[in-house]
């Protein structure tokens, strides 16, 4: 949206609050509040933001020895491509910022401007959506507790949750996020709404809108919506699998142009596929980035627990889902399945994109694909097919992430050491000297 507009909409809807938002290390949502009066003063100055943001971690600590202290600021400088109202805060906006070095340069420690930058050298376009869960939650005797009872796509659940989906479906799409699809999720009181996709960075800004809006209708109606991956012991957990395409002259790259399959893959796209599986140890350390993802990525959940690649196979870690048999080029695409809403968004895109196309350029071939359980395989076997399991803690994942040359390039020195670091400390706050792992601080943060 251009200055003129923006203007106008402050004036015809009586804007009063600006929120300026970024997601820093921790994978939360954060930001400043400004008179909407500002407007200039912002697009031209920011609003300033200390460095040491960049490491505080999801339960709200600085890093011990982090990599930004109390000295130091950036300034938060809103895209105006981004300008949405907030229709569940009065008289409110909200912008999407990157982050800029009091020089005007852009900050090596932001994740937004680091996957633009990385976008600027692709000569292909990445179109993703984030297929987000989450639990509708109240509060009762024993702390939080499903919304309701309901099944697995079961029609009780929608007519359960029917107000607040819909005023949450209202809410998205006065702010330009249309539905793609909705259904009540495996758990009680589990939702999933997917929002349709888009290109590039907006992808990312899209679901950092979408779960805000989630909680916030959740709250409207006197409830709450929980993110975290694994909030409750014996139930679901809840992921936010990523559906992505490349493009280039108008054509989708991953899909075969002469092929006429459902499961339509170019060599580019095998290739790809290959490089996301082939860095999927190191990637998991950026897409399940909690102690409590990795309940979640366990066999048996349906939500990856093997480096193996498949057909509409939904135990692994990417899918390819089958495309419209009527338009089958535009609608071939690939599921990475071991990633949740702790995540930030911006990180996931760019550890997939970089997984991806070192897998294009090292000319990488993924072997067949898996069509069965990967559990179900003889160790053998998944030896020989090179499947391995995925980390089972934060800790496996972030020490695969340390080593991965290809991460530490795509992210940058100063981004991927802070990101380190956080995450290290989430998981040292969180486990004990048994390695029990205690991840309550989720449920405030996500």
């Amino acid at each position: 949206m251009d200055r003129p507009t923006i203007e106008r909409t402050i004036d015809a809807e009586n804007i009063k609050l600006l929120r300026l938002v970024f997601v820093n290390n921790s994978g939360v949502p954060r930001g400043r509040v400004l008179e909407a009066d500002d407007l200039d003063t912002v697009f031209e100055e920011g609003a300033n933001v200390t460095k040491g943001m960049q490491s505080f971690n999801a339960l709200d600590a600085l890093v011990d020895g982090g990599s930004f202290g109390p000295v130091g600021e950036v300034r938060l400088r809103p895209d105006p491509e981004t300008f949405t109202t907030t229709p569940y805060a009065d008289r409110t906006a909200t912008m999407l910022c990157d982050m800029y070095e009091l020089d005007g340069t852009a900050w090596d420690a932001d994740p937004r401007s680091q996957l633009r930058a990385f976008l600027e050298g692709l000569d292909v376009t990445p179109s993703a959506a984030f297929e987000g869960e989450y639990y509708l939650v109240r509060q009762g005797e024993d702390g939080i507790e499903p919304y309701d009872d309901s099944t697995c796509f079961a029609v009780d659940g929608m007519d359960s949750a029917h107000e607040i989906i819909l005023d949450t479906v209202d809410a998205l799409d006065a702010q330009g996020l249309g539905l793609s699809n909705y259904y009540p999720e495996y758990g009680p009181g589990q939702q999933e709404l997917v929002i349709e996709h888009d290109d590039g960075v907006a992808a990312a800004d899209n679901h950092v809108l979408y779960k805000s809006t989630v909680r916030a209708i959740a709250n409207q109606h006197g409830v709450d919506a929980t993110f975290a991956p694994q909030p409750f012991d014996g139930m679901p957990g809840s992921g936010c699998h990523v559906h992505l395409s490349l493009w280039q002259d108008g054509r989708n790259v991953l899909a075969d142009p002469d092929g006429d399959s459902r499961y339509n893959l170019s060599r580019f796209g095998r290739q790809f596929v290959a490089g996301v599986v082939d860095h999927a140890p190191a990637l998991v350390a950026l897409t399940a980035p909690t102690v409590q993802s990795y309940d979640r990525l366990r066999p048996g959940m349906w939500a990856s627990a093997f480096t193996a690649w498949g057909r509409d196979n939904r135990e692994g870690c990417v899918r390819i889902p089958s495309a419209h048999s009527e338009n089958p080029q535009d609608t071939t695409r690939l599921e990475y399945k071991p990633c949740d809403n702790t995540a930030n968004p911006y990180l996931v895109l760019l550890g997939l994109l970089a997984a991806g196309m070192d897998g294009v350029e090292r000319e990488l071939d993924p072997g067949e694909p898996v069509q069965r359980d990967p559990t179900a395989l003889a160790d053998a076997e998944r030896t020989d097919r090179g499947i391995e399991r995925l980390p089972t803690t934060l800790a496996e994942a972030l020490d695969e992430f340390e080593t991965s040359g290809v991460l530490r390039e795509a992210l940058g020195e100063t981004l991927h050491r802070s990101y380190l670091e956080v995450k290290r400390s989430e998981w040292e706050a969180s486990v004990d000297e048994d390695g029990e792992w205690n991840a309550d601080y989720l449920l405030r943060a996500f």
